[in-house]
């Protein structure tokens, strides 16, 4: 041992007390064991590996290892030019580990549970599907047993060949839409959105007015369901018209939003515009509150909701001001509040391009927000199943995907543990349905109740790449139909006439209409 180790060993053994576990680390020498000064041959210091000594005890060690030198702690390669000095009163290291294993396993546990309430949204989605063929194969059996009872235990083979059949047709039993009727809407194109009036059994295509000269600006055309005729156009807005919806009542009377900077109520008993809001800013989109009818909604331009009370004709009663950036709300979708343990509150959905807030309806005007988890760019347009509480996403082409996309999503909250934590609302993927490479339009698609009953829903949308719209088995993710159009699909509209059920959707110039048989 050389000179000066053999006049450190001391130092370690004899020159300090014995040392608990914990005690006064980050507060001395590794190698005297003496405290460390802020001053002084023995102040604070470091090599490059970052352990810490005292000056001269750091100084001394290096000059009797020589061009051998090593860190005493980590045996890493050290010189006299490594040592640098450090100015601090006293250094003492946080032990994190725990924390830091704690943090590591609560997303991990975040993580499983994600992956389970996704895995079980798709089984109560499979559940919808298995009751629904349940309750066919019941029916089948019920039918079969009469007709054999009347037969006297002889039906014949064909008969039961037929009903084989029917069974391998599918979730929607072998239905389908079939083509029924083209009308022609606006000759020089132009339209937009698309509703259904259900007291008036008529359909309402948003264009411009076929007579500009006369009467400019832009209005709806209505089209009976009756007779798949169009048959009067009625003159509303200046500008072009991005929104149409009609509440819960049967008064006829039409919502509608345009870029004319206001939201009309426009009864179609009268043809004649009854109220008008001056919103200050290009309307995008609107919405009824179906939980209390004097309430309606405006999405502007620049990203706010303005709500109206039907009761007040002078202006908003709130605004809802945008959570993220200032972006057009494309889309507005109202969710009715229902006796639901998964979600059991009401409120309003507004989607833009750069994502999705839920506001949560407390009261008349007051609304908390919870924003969806969803992706941002590229987010077209939102739509809601009511009943099964399931909201479509549209996706455009983008960078994750070159495909357009529609995503069905299931809408949840957290239960309320204590009073002092507010729940969370929030949304969860179920089913993913890809169309084609191309989205330059705003379309609005749509999710519904499918027409054979049993809980499934159908999810359609426009594919602007082949001019046709898609129609899938939500429950399934399965493409059912693919309907031709003359033009890229717009706006997408399911109806009931006479107990029959209908599709109907709108390019720029033609309304399509199909009938589920």
């Amino acid at each position: 041992m050389s000179g000066v180790q053999s006049l450190l060993a001391p130092l370690a053994v004899v020159g300090a007390p014995p040392r608990q576990e914990g005690e006064g680390e980050g507060e001395t020498c590794s190698i005297c064991f003496e405290p460390w000064t802020t001053a002084g041959d023995h102040r604070l210091a470091t090599l490059r590996c970052g352990h810490l000594f005292g000056k001269t005890c750091i100084e001394r060690w290096v000059k009797s290892q020589g061009q051998e030198a090593k860190c005493p702690q980590c045996n890493k390669k050290a010189k006299r030019s490594d040592i640098v000095l450090l100015y601090a009163h006293k250094l003492r290291a946080l032990d994190n580990t725990e924390q830091e294993g704690m943090k590591k396993s609560l997303e991990q546990e975040q993580s499983r549970r994600r992956k389970a309430e996704l895995e079980s949204a798709q089984f109560r989605l499979q559940l919808q599907v298995v009751t629904d063929e349940n309750g066919k194969l019941r029916r089948q059996l019920q039918e079969l047993r009469t007709l054999m009872a009347q037969t006297g235990g002889r039906a014949s083979q064909p008969h039961g060949a037929s009903l084989q059949g029917q069974r391998q047709d599918g979730s929607q039993g072998g239905h389908h839409y079939v083509f029924s009727k083209a009308v022609l809407v606006s000759q020089a194109g132009g339209c937009r959105v698309l509703s259904y009036c259900e007291p008036l059994s008529c359909l309402l295509a948003s264009q411009p007015s076929p007579q500009a000269t006369l009467v400019p600006g832009c209005g709806v055309k209505k089209v009976s369901t009756v007779t798949m005729k169009a048959c009067q156009y009625v003159p509303i807005h200046i500008k072009q018209i991005r929104g149409l919806a009609f509440n819960n009542q049967a008064d006829s009377l039409l919502l509608s939003a345009a870029l004319d900077n206001t939201i009309k109520l426009t009864s179609l008993i009268t043809n004649t515009v009854v109220q008008t809001y001056n919103t200050g800013k290009p309307v995008w989109s609107c919405c009824w509150c179906l939980d209390n009818s004097t309430y309606v909604y405006a999405g502007l331009s620049n990203g706010s909701v303005l709500v109206y009370d039907t009761r007040d004709t002078s202006t908003h009663v709130h605004e809802l001001q945008p959570l993220r950036s200032r972006c057009p709300v494309a889309s507005l979708s109202y969710v009715p509040r229902a006796a639901s343990s998964s979600f059991p509150c009401g409120g309003l959905i507004a989607g833009s391009l750069e994502g999705g807030c839920f506001w949560e309806q407390l009261d008349g005007t007051t609304y908390r927000p919870h924003l969806l988890p969803l992706e941002t760019g590229g987010c077209t347009d939102i739509q809601v199943e009511a009943e099964s509480r399931h909201c479509l996403v549209t996706y455009r082409p983008g960078r994750s995907s070159a495909y357009l996309r529609c995503v069905l999503m299931e809408l949840a909250r957290t239960p309320q543990l204590d009073s002092a934590q507010e729940p969370s609302c929030s949304c969860y993927p179920v089913q993913t349905f890809n169309a084609g490479a191309s989205c330059k339009l705003l379309t609005k698609n749509a999710v519904f109740r499918s027409p054979a009953g049993g809980g499934s829903s159908l999810v359609c949308a426009g594919d602007e790449a082949s001019s046709s719209t898609m129609v899938w088995d939500a429950s399934s993710g399965a493409l059912v139909q693919k309907l031709p159009a003359d033009l890229p699909v717009l706006d997408i509209c399911p109806f009931e006439v006479n107990q029959d059920s209908y599709l109907a959707s709108l390019t720029e110039k033609m309304l399509k209409i199909y009938k589920w048989e």
